[in-house]
């Protein structure tokens, strides 16, 4: 993620030059020091070892704590895997490998691929002191696990007091990656009552504050089932401004800094206090077009778009930190196939194929969160005016987005970065935001996901994935591989995928 805004709050320290004060002032530190040097060593069980914490930057706020509902991946990145966990989680380090985790080990699948058997582990419990029971996983997944919410039914039921079966209607090969995701999250009960604002997992940190506007508090799990975290706190602040995360890291505010702006990676080059180490990710920032709204409808004027757009150069304003995509899969994700050659960089052809459509003279309105870099929104908007097309550039407030793009699909075109991983899916549903409505698509998604061969349901999705490339519903401006800037005294902090998920389990601090 990154951000526009070039005016940024400081962290300067106050200069002091009254002269007559000075000798005051080193008499009121005197006694201030004697006096907390004194209490620290009287004080009962005191130590003078430094907090144990870990205090990380992020860019995007929550809008609420509800893992399950929240749209975007700004609350699953701060809670599933630190607070929440499901049966099944993702691999450190990876972006879509599945491992087990309240489940002692991945599932017993039927020869059919309709049942999956988990069976839990022992010694579970929630951070409200209750034990984790198969009753808690049938209430939480029963009612998440629906054809509304993941295009599938669903049968939830105990098997025993230590098991719990899963029963499809057909096979779906994306059931374990729901289940690894906010969908998949175990709550106690199965209760989200209140969990705007709280939350109640079973992970290896609890919930302590949520201080809206500025950060959120989680505090070590001393009852946790597993391995203890390695750090006492951790501390995720925001920052939707760059300059203020980069004097945040300076003054020691923050210990790590997730996504650095591309061009303040100068800051921090040559300095010995800091890592930067670039995530391997399946991020993309799409530019999404309306393909429910003419002239959108009509693939020429879609098409043309695309041609306009030089994905090397946009590359290169990312300074390093993004890889050319002609698709909408990632090298990470099955599926994958190099379609950079599809609708590429052609501004004759694509003034020809508007002149086609009728459609010389477009005036575009591009919406925007207004935190990211405008480095490639600037090169997207110059080089459509030069096949004739006029883009204004509208930022908006990250909720705004959420209600007027995704919800309402009230746009031209929308610039966003699409941090989930496996999310394929969004061009087989006409429903989602992009109003993409392919039947050829949704039949080879469907068989695809409906595979029990993992080789069969790549070459599905590559199938799929070229016929999208094809319609062009939106253009793949970059992968992003984002920055992230790492204090030399933390250890562990993961290097994969943390745009959508920072599991700080392993994390510790000199």
């Amino acid at each position: 993620m990154s951000e526009s805004n070039p005016q940024a709050p400081r962290y300067e320290k106050r200069k002091r030059s009254k002269a007559p004060l000075i000798i005051a002032i080193v008499v009121v530190v005197g006694l201030v020091a004697a006096v907390a040097a004194y209490f620290a060593l009287t004080r009962p069980g005191s130590d003078a070892t430094a907090k144990n914490e870990v205090a990380v930057g992020l860019v995007l706020e929550p809008t609420s704590l509800d893992v399950r509902n929240d749209a975007g991946v700004a609350t699953g990145q701060v809670l599933i895997d630190n607070v929440y966990q499901g049966l099944v989680g993702i691999a450190a380090g990876s972006v879509a490998d599945i491992v087990p985790v309240l489940a002692t080990e991945l599932p017993e699948v039927s020869d059919n691929g309709l049942e999956y058997t988990f069976t839990l582990r022992d010694g579970v419990k929630f951070h409200s002191g209750a034990d984790l029971t198969t009753a808690d996983v049938v209430e939480s997944l029963a009612p998440a696990l629906t054809p509304e919410t993941v295009g599938y039914a669903v049968a939830v039921e105990a098997v025993g007091d230590a098991q719990v079966k899963l029963t499809l209607e057909a096979p779906n090969s994306l059931l374990l990656w729901e289940l690894a995701g906010s969908k998949g999250v175990i709550l106690e009960g199965g209760s989200t009552d209140g969990l705007q604002n709280s939350a109640n997992g079973t992970g290896p940190f609890e919930f302590t504050r949520w201080k809206q506007g500025d950060s959120i508090t989680l505090d070590k799990n001393d009852a946790y089932w597993g391995e203890p975290a390695g750090v006492d706190r951790a501390i995720f602040r925001f920052f939707p401004e760059g300059r203020a995360a980069v004097n945040a890291l300076k003054d020691g505010d923050i210990d790590v800094h997730t996504a650095l702006l591309p061009p303040l990676r100068a800051e921090f080059e040559g300095n010995a206090n800091f890592d930067m180490v670039r995530a391997e990710s399946a991020d993309v920032f799409t530019l999404a077009y309306n393909n429910a709204r003419a002239p959108f409808d009509d693939p020429r004027v879609r098409q043309a778009l695309s041609m306009a757009i030089d994905g090397d150069k946009l590359v290169g304003t990312q300074n390093g930190d993004a890889k050319q995509l002609g698709s909408p899969i990632t090298e990470l994700e099955p599926g994958y196939t190099d379609l950079t050659s599809v609708n590429a960089y052609d501004p004759e052809a694509a003034r020809a194929l508007l002149a086609e459509a009728g459609q010389q003279n477009l005036s575009l309105t591009i919406t925007a969160p207004n935190f990211y870099d405008t480095a490639s929104l600037d090169l997207v908007t110059s080089q459509l005016a030069e096949i004739g097309v006029s883009a204004k550039v509208k930022p908006v407030e990250f909720p705004t987005w959420l209600n007027d793009v995704y919800s309402n699909h009230d746009f031209d075109l929308s610039y966003v970065d699409h941090a989930e991983a496996r999310d394929f899916g969004n061009y087989a549903n006409p429903g989602y935001y992009f109003g993409y409505d392919n039947p050829e698509v949704q039949r080879l998604y469907a068989e695809a996901i409906a595979s029990i061969d993992p080789a069969d349901e790549a070459a599905l999705l590559e199938q799929a994935a070229g016929l999208v490339a094809a319609d062009a519903p939106a253009k793949w401006l970059f992968n992003y591989t984002p920055t992230n800037v790492v204090s030399t005294k933390v250890s562990g902090f993961p290097s994969v995928n943390t745009n959508s998920r920072v599991n700080l389990a392993g994390v510790t601090v000199e």
